[in-house]
């Protein structure tokens, strides 16, 4: 395409930042360092987004060659807390056997009050989130509909009872499959009812072991309907990787979890935080 007046802006990425308006639909920015750049307003515009070959850790700001967990150095990596094996997997928190990274981190992060929620992505799927993070969780993962099904206090406890849930139900999404399109409403609170009566017995075992006030059965709230930024889904997915292809351009067809949908492709701009890039859309 010929060179055309750009907008540009250059900085370091994070993820993007959403809120739910009152229409129901996700307003996205883009963070640069300081900068925001509001990315709804670019639907439909040619857009490109150059590597600029560093790559600084978002824990220490050292200079990385290789971004570990979502923007960290391999030394932030295997030292701080929000970089454990048990973010991914809350059940395995060993706060209680002394051994947390750290453990004034721990409870701020893990020793408050999280949800168990299902949401509407590739199909409906279990999760866990902290008090603070909703909607913003089911923004970030591509859903169209979420529902907390458990308020519990603290990751560990969300953890053990997500465990006994996916027993039942899925806990990740395809994510190839959440770009192609919107599914179907659900009827979550349907689905809730009878996935709590298949684990009655380990629930409550769980409850009896954290006490009655320890897990509360959000059976009053009614599900949260997320609308996409859009104008046309991909007909097949194709992955965009900034290591392998440093300049990534195209038309901007939508945004939908933590992906700008190109007609050349998606890329995952959680995937490239701490990345020094240049932003730029074509002036209209």
């Amino acid at each position: 395409m010929e060179e055309l007046t750009m907008f540009e802006q250059s900085g370091h990425l994070l993820k993007m930042e959403t809120t739910l308006s009152e229409t129901g639909t996700v307003q996205y920015q883009l963070p640069l360092d300081e900068s925001r750049i509001p990315l709804n307003q670019y639907i439909g515009r040619f857009i490109r987004i150059k590597f600029l070959g560093d790559i600084h850790c978002i824990g220490c700001g050292r200079r990385s060659k290789k971004s570990f967990s979502q923007g960290y150095c391999y030394r932030c990596f295997t030292t701080l807390p929000q970089c454990d094996t048990c973010i991914m997997s809350p059940e395995k928190c060993h706060y209680h056997a002394g051994t947390c990274r750290d453990a004034k981190w721990g409870e701020t992060y893990c020793f408050t009050d999280h949800f168990v929620y299902l949401s509407n992505t590739s199909g409906v799927k279990v999760g866990i989130t902290r008090g603070n993070q909703l909607p913003t969780r089911w923004i970030d993962q591509g859903a169209t509909q979420g529902l907390p099904i458990f308020r519990v206090k603290n990751r560990r406890q969300a953890g053990l009872l997500e465990d006994r849930l996916r027993a039942h139900i899925a806990d990740r999404t395809q994510w190839q499959r959440m770009l192609k399109g919107n599914n179907e409403l659900l009827d979550l609170p349907t689905i809730r009812d009878e996935l709590v009566g298949k684990c009655r017995v380990e629930i409550a075992k769980l409850a009896q072991e954290y006490g009655l006030g320890g897990m509360q059965f959000l059976d009053k709230v009614d599900p949260v309907e997320i609308g996409f930024p859009i104008s046309q889904f991909p007909e097949k997915v194709k992955s965009l990787n900034l290591d392998k292809q440093p300049l990534i351009e195209g038309f901007l067809h939508g945004i939908k979890g933590q992906y700008l949908i190109l007609d050349a492709g998606v890329i995952n701009i959680r995937k490239y935080t701490a990345y020094n890039v240049e932003f730029s859309v074509q002036a209209s």
